[in-house]
């Protein structure tokens, strides 16, 4: 974290100064988590000061949705913390989720970002953008339809199709384009990729440093990532040769995807679940989570970090992260018809 986030995380920090409320006697509140613990560590600390309730985060990369099934009723969960719309899909379509009518944290959430029967909710935001070298890329402007043109042919890096990110982008083409146009689109991106897709975000940025690639789609929070990455300064240098463009901000806005919350089936501490999922929605905890983790909070009237807010404003798609969930399968189809994963054509 740069000493500006620092300064700014303090003094978010001191804005949570509050009396502490009475604890629910003898709860912890168990967290199933896709985010790294030492991520949501601080906001958790503070919720514990505030109210009394402990917490204990167990880190699931990988295996949560099959975890959950076979705990069954016994499963220790309360709290389930994701980063994607398809990991809460999938977690909810498996009936692992209970529903929530909370009036405090439907009024934090809009409802384009949260399930519209409670199942699930979102916190933060990142948006799917598209990385740019300053060197070789004079226009600020792009749209994602753009990116088939054949003028950028052998010049665009992507990470797999299949990655959850990009399925959530293609989903969200689906909802606004069609299924036939969106194939035709998808055909086109392949055809002008300079490589096999491969990597992670940051391995797009690294194309881009390194002259293999003019253009990179990648999450707007590895911008941040990079910019202050002090254990790898080599990641400074990566962020520093591209520029961050927000597609479609003259029409539908820029696809965003979430980080978000659930209550877990079978929640064994339900009343002091429902205290931290309040707390997390709140619009202070939102700020305070969005510094760290370099992505956008989704309260109105919240603001991200400098780090974030010095890419340029973005404006989000509308469209509703429910229907995307809902297309991803038709989505990842379209990846293995198109043969987007084999890469370029000769």
């Amino acid at each position: 974290m740069s000493l500006k986030s620092k300064s700014l995380y303090a003094a978010i920090m001191a804005a949570f100064m509050v009396p502490a409320t009475p604890a629910i006697a003898g709860d912890t509140v168990n967290i199933y988590s896709y985010r790294q613990p030492d991520l949501i560590a601080p906001l958790l600390a503070e919720f514990t000061k505030q109210t009394g309730i402990e917490t204990q985060v167990q880190f699931l990369k990988k295996g949560m949705v099959e975890k959950l099934k076979a705990e069954g009723a016994n499963s220790p969960a309360d709290v389930i913390l994701t980063v994607d719309i398809g990991r809460l899909s999938a977690i909810t379509n498996e009936n692992l989720t209970q529903p929530v009518s909370n009036e405090a944290i439907n009024n934090n959430i809009p409802a384009n970002y949260r399930d519209p029967a409670g199942a699930w909710f979102g916190l933060t935001t990142r948006g799917r953008v598209v990385y740019a070298s300053n060197d070789r890329v004079e226009q600020d402007t792009i749209t994602y339809e753009e990116l088939a043109d054949p003028k950028w042919k052998g010049k665009i890096c992507t990470r797999s199709g299949q990655h959850a990110y990009n399925i959530a982008l293609i989903a969200s083409m689906i909802a606004n384009k069609g299924a036939e146009y969106t194939e035709n689109w998808l055909t086109g991106v392949k055809n002008n990729l300079a490589r096999k897709p491969d990597g992670n975000d940051r391995a797009q940025a690294k194309g881009i440093f390194s002259g293999e690639c003019d253009l990179g789609i990648g999450n707007t929070y590895y911008v941040g990532l990079m910019q202050n990455n002090e254990k790898d300064p080599e990641q400074k240098e990566w962020a520093e040769s591209m520029k961050v463009l927000f597609p479609n901000t003259q029409d539908r806005g820029t696809h965003v995807n979430l980080s978000g919350m659930a209550l877990a089936k079978h929640s064994p501490n339900k009343d002091a679940a429902l205290k931290l999922m309040e707390f997390l929605s709140s619009g202070t905890a939102q700020e305070l989570y969005a510094e760290v983790v370099y992505e956008y909070p989704v309260k109105p009237g919240t603001k991200p970090s400098a780090t974030v807010a010095a890419f340029g404003e973005i404006k989000p798609d509308s469209l509703s992260l429910d229907e995307i969930a809902k297309l991803r399968k038709e989505a990842s189809q379209l990846v293995d018809k198109v043969g987007y994963d084999d890469g370029p054509s000769s």
